[in-house]
């Protein structure tokens, strides 16, 4: 918890107790459905959270607006984004249900009531949305062909609409096909030494 607090010192008490509960809640639900390494259950709000509020770093999202976590696992990077962005709608999605299964008891857990969660292929989803995220679920080629289409045209945000995509590595040979992707470097917001080679690539929709 320190750790968010220090680089989200302006949190309301609301947020506070959420965050807080995290980590009772992954662990409990981590010894009846695996979602998290045993590893990263200790390290969760370094590992998990703060890397998933990473891409809060490069976006504000706005009130009403809409957002898509493609491959959310067990909720990562939708849910920490939801505590900090109350007013904002995150739909989540997976193709495993039980991790869909997770993802619904600890929203339900921490009482959010602007998270729905989906067991469904991101292909079979309709709808359009402000921004897509996730977490390294694929290949930017692959991933861009399946949300094709889902991203709405008209943008009310500093960034033009698009997808935020959390990633590691080299990543010249993946982004080669993508001249107008960015990347900020996570370790120019967060100085733990599991951020220097973490990345949020952001992809404008045209």
């Amino acid at each position: 918890m320190e750790l968010i607090q220090k680089y989200f010192p302006d949190l309301s008490d609301k947020q506070l107790k959420r965050f807080a509960a995290l980590q009772e809640l992954y662990t409990d639900w981590n010894l009846k459905i695996n979602v998290v390494s045993r590893k990263d259950i200790d390290e969760l709000y370094l590992r998990h959270v703060l890397h998933s509020l990473g891409i809060a770093k490069v976006m504000e999202f706005r009130p009403g607006s809409y957002v898509l976590d493609v491959g959310t696992g067990g909720g990562f990077p939708g849910i920490p984004l939801a505590i900090l962005f109350p007013e904002t709608q995150f739909i989540l999605v997976d193709s495993i249900g039980k991790k869909i299964k997770v993802v619904h008891e600890v929203v339900e857990g921490l009482g959010l009531n602007n998270v729905t969660a989906h067991h469904i292929r991101v292909e079979q989803l309709e709808g359009k949305f402000d921004f897509i995220i996730s977490r390294a679920v694929a290949r930017m080629d692959a991933f861009t062909h399946w949300t094709k289409g889902k991203i709405k045209s008209k943008s009310k945000h500093i960034l033009p609409n698009g997808i935020l995509y959390l990633k590691g590595g080299d990543l010249a040979d993946e982004l080669a096909d993508f001249p107008k992707a960015k990347i900020y470097n996570l370790n120019d917001f967060f100085s733990e030494e599991f951020f220097e080679t973490k990345k949020v690539v952001f992809l404008p929709n045209k």
